[in-house]
């Protein structure tokens, strides 16, 4: 019988040897990174490390183990690479900042722009996050708000990201890749939705509702309680409620906020009817400059990888070894790319801090694009 104590003793002997191999590889790879900040070669050379890995690959025995020396010199050669992105953080050119800080954005006397109308929560939203003498005008479509930074005729554009209980705004993600615009500030409001009718209506009257399709979700429940409604989705809960009040029918009802109510002269028919106490949405606030105001401490980046088992992994360990904790991740279709995401995450730091520069480096490096959203 083999005796345990003996194989573990051997065992914590290999790890000892390996440990100190390790370190003698990572000297040899502080040189290889101080060459290559003399010659401005890249750190990453992917047809050279696949060559490697077969290499070693074919060097061990059975293909059990040949798999696993692969995965294990895949994972050194990638922490040898952070290191030398920290190297060259540290002691190598200067690049180029894109993004400028700032003290503080101005919250007055600028121009800004939402999707929706008067009274919806994204106009909410806005009065939350700007002072009141702003010039501020809306839009039908995220897109179009998204049009008017982009050409100019707005500062600021105020849109929904996502909810807490119907989650992300898929198309903001989308266009948030499409236009050159950067996230400068986030505001989180609380939803609080009520069921708004004619001033004559009653509940019972009822047989159709209008509510923008996150709020029909976000009010699931309650609705399952009215099965014979008839549900109409429209762009924006403010605007159902304007539809009600337009076209003056009793049997009509919008689910929107009580602000809405007020400014388009409805009655209130039924409260709390989103079961979830903590239902929050957040907005983004969208500039066509890439500034940040010096407090930031959030980060939005979005990356491609290439389409294979473990890259996603290695673009995300940049952050867990350089100290930054992730606080979202989503992803996305790649049009015209079958099967093939875009990622979108969200991390903690400011574009100032070293770590956040190291990360940022070895991400972009190893990366077929990425876009720094904001630093906010």
């Amino acid at each position: 019988m083999t005796d345990l104590q003996e194989c573990r003793r051997k065992i914590d002997e290999i790890d000892n040897q390996m440990v100190e191999l390790f370190e003698k590889r990572m000297k040899v790879c502080e040189e290889v990174a101080e060459y290559k900040i003399h010659t401005g070669k890249k750190v990453l050379d992917p047809e050279r490390e696949y060559a490697k890995l077969e290499e070693i690959r074919k060097k061990a025995h059975g293909e059990f183990n040949e798999l696993g020396a692969q995965e294990l010199f895949q994972q050194i050669m990638a922490i040898s690479r952070k290191r030398q992105y920290q190297l060259l953080t540290e002691h190598g050119p200067k690049e180029e900042e894109d993004f400028q800080m700032v003290e503080e954005l101005p919250r007055n006397n600028v121009t800004v722009v939402f999707q929706g109308v008067e009274g919806a929560y994204s106009y909410g939203a806005m009065r939350a996050y700007f002072e009141e003498d702003i010039k501020s005008y809306h839009v039908k479509l995220f897109r179009d708000a998204m049009e008017e930074v982009a050409a100019g005729r707005a500062d600021y554009a105020v849109l929904p990201i996502e909810n807490s209980t119907a989650g992300i705004v898929a198309d903001i993600y989308d266009l948030l890749t499409e236009y050159n615009l950067f996230i400068v500030g986030e505001q989180v409001l609380k939803v609080e939705h009520v069921l708004l009718g004619l001033p004559e209506a009653e509940l019972s009257d009822i047989s159709c509702v209008y509510s923008h399709p996150q709020g029909l979700a976000q009010c699931k429940e309650y609705l399952e309680e009215h099965r014979s409604w008839k549900q109409t989705a429209v762009s924006n809960t403010a605007a159902a409620a304007k539809k009600v009040s337009e076209e003056k029918d009793r049997t009509h009802a919008a689910i929107a906020s009580r602000d809405a109510g007020e400014f388009y002269n409805l009655k209130v028919l039924a409260e709390n009817i989103c079961k979830n106490d903590s239902n929050v949405t957040r907005f983004i606030i969208l500039a066509k400059k890439p500034v940040y105001e010096n407090n930031s401490s959030k980060i939005s980046v979005c990356f491609e990888a290439r389409h294979e088992s473990g890259t996603l992994y290695n673009v995300l360990s940049h952050m867990i070894y350089n100290g930054l904790n992730m606080t979202k991740i989503e992803s996305r279709p790649i049009p015209g790319k079958t099967w093939e995401y875009r990622f979108f995450v969200d991390f903690e730091g400011n574009l100032r801090d070293s770590a956040v520069k190291n990360a940022l480096r070895g991400m972009e490096a190893e990366t077929s694009y990425l876009k720094i959203l904001g630093n906010y």
